[in-house]
């Protein structure tokens, strides 16, 4: 059995695997180690590259994934596959300085620490060549994660660090796997205050492939810290699913209004206008964005639209139905609507949940 299993999540990074188990055979010397290549079946053949190197070398697997993808599923799912009793976690990119990895081992295992952050800012630590526009990202991030972290952890949003096996699968049923920052989302989830220390490094810059930052990656931040904040109350993926659909509320009467008083258009054809243009935008900012980790590409991206339209024509009769019963027994009409409202939601969340992108969440 490893003593410890580094967790590598990848997309279309084949560039740079060979020489991150090079690098990696290079600082560990003897230590009892794994590497654990956790694929979302990159185009360009990253596992194929990773299965090959473990007919090189029996401490290297592969988990190729299918059809779902996602940074903090894919860590938790290597780091759950592993027996070893500590895991670290760090990009493929090679930004993430493993020379500091036996440092990082040694003090879990020294102080009986449940956690040790590799951290861009505490003394001795950089973030290399970003730019200040970078740098204010970051900052910002940082600060919307107060309250949910210690106070005394000055980098949650590092994606790089080394855990006790047995405090990250103490917290998996917690986890709420969205987007990037499975730290943040290990710290808040963890049930327990945990024993952290933090080993400083410098972010290093990315010699191959693409950056995988992009404006969708706020998005997850901001959908793992409403998970956090208010995940309680109400979940965040309804949360998305009700403001897209305030959206197309906007939508359906701007056409109507547009068609039916500046064009003369008829009514009944303007409404359906507006019915039709309104469930094709909330399929397509869903599927972007409530969806993100989920969404529809090729043929499953047209199936996914049909079956959009059949379910929401069901909550429409749905939404109908309901408000027709409740009026016809004498409730005022303004909660009658409103109950249609609240019953037609709920279908279209739960059966497009389900029947259009699959998830049973």
């Amino acid at each position: 059995m490893p003593e410890i299993s580094i967790v590598v999540p990848t997309f279309s990074e084949a560039e740079n695997i060979a020489e991150l188990h090079a690098r990696l055979s290079a600082v560990l010397g003897s230590e009892s180690w794994e590497l654990i290549f956790v694929d979302d079946d990159s185009p360009d053949g990253t596992a194929n590259l990773a299965r090959e190197l473990s007919n090189k070398d029996q401490r290297v697997r592969c988990i190729q994934r299918i059809g779902r993808r996602g940074l903090s599923t894919a860590v938790v799912e290597g780091a759950l596959s592993s027996s070893a009793p500590y895991v670290a976690v760090m990009d493929a990119d090679l930004q993430h300085d493993e020379s500091i990895l036996p440092a990082m081992l040694h003090e879990l295992r020294s102080r009986n620490l449940d956690i040790v952050v590799g951290s861009r800012y505490v003394a001795g630590g950089g973030t290399g060549n970003w730019d200040e526009s970078r740098k204010t990202i970051s900052r910002i991030a940082g600060r919307m994660a107060k309250g949910l972290v210690p106070e005394d952890l000055h980098d949650p949003m590092s994606g790089f660090f080394a855990v006790r096996s047995e405090a990250l699968r103490d917290a998996a049923r917690r986890l709420s796997g969205y987007g990037y920052k499975i730290l943040l989302d290990l710290f808040v989830s963890a049930g327990r205050p945990l024993r952290f220390a933090e080993v400083p490094y410098t972010f290093k810059p990315r010699v191959h492939g693409q950056s995988k930052l992009d404006s969708l990656v706020a998005w997850e931040y901001l959908m793992l810290l409403v998970d956090k904040r208010i995940g309680h109350i109400i979940a965040p993926r309804l949360l998305f699913f009700l403001l897209v659909g305030g959206s197309g509320v906007a939508l359906h009467y701007l056409t109507l209004s547009t068609l039916f008083l500046g064009f003369h258009v008829s009514f009944t054809i303007a409404q359906l206008a507006g019915t039709v243009l309104a469930m094709t935008s909330n399929f397509f900012l869903n599927n972007l964005f409530t969806y993100r980790d989920q969404r529809l590409r090729g043929m499953r991206l047209v199936r996914g639209l049909l079956s959009f339209y059949a379910v929401c024509g069901m909550g429409a009769l749905a939404n109908i139905g309901i408000a027709a019963y409740a009026f016809s027994a004498n409730i005022e009409w303004a909660l009658s609507a409103a109950a249609g409202i609240v019953v037609g939601t709920l279908w279209n969340y739960l059966a497009t949940a389900r029947f259009t992108w699959g998830s049973r969440k």
